[in-house]
């Protein structure tokens, strides 16, 4: 099993930017491949980025592309997401999961592993 542990959540600004980790242990995190989920107030969980187990393949929900960069540090164990030209509408607990293969993916239910979550909070 991994276990996952986001950080770096927090108000700022609208068209602010925040870069979000999350710190992979337990099995090594380069076994996996990843992605950060959001949720926001009322709404179900959403998919905002994958990327493959080696790095090479990414993904975006339309909704961030071109403002959203998910990358991966292996010999750290760290997932990151940063965050630029954020908007109100991006405010939302942000979750971090793992799952298990090489392939990047936007399916929620191929994700074993999820962290609990840090709040991002965008004013307008």
């Amino acid at each position: 099993q991994v276990q996952l542990v986001e950080s770096g959540g927090g108000l700022v600004q609208a068209g602010g930017s925040l870069r979000l980790s999350c710190a992979a242990s337990g099995r090594t995190f380069s076994n996996y491949a990843a992605g950060w989920f959001r949720q926001a107030p009322g709404k179900e969980r959403e998919f905002v980025a994958a990327i493959s187990r080696p790095g090479g393949t990414i993904f975006y929900a339309n909704s961030v592309k071109g403002r959203f960069t998910i990358s991966r540090d292996n010999a750290k164990n760290t997932l990151y997401l940063q965050m630029n030209s954020l908007k109100p509408a991006d405010t939302a607990v942000y979750y971090c999961a793992a799952a298990e293969g090489s392939l990047a993916t936007r399916k929620e239910t191929n994700y074993a592993y999820w962290g609990q979550g840090t709040q991002v909070t965008v004013s307008s």
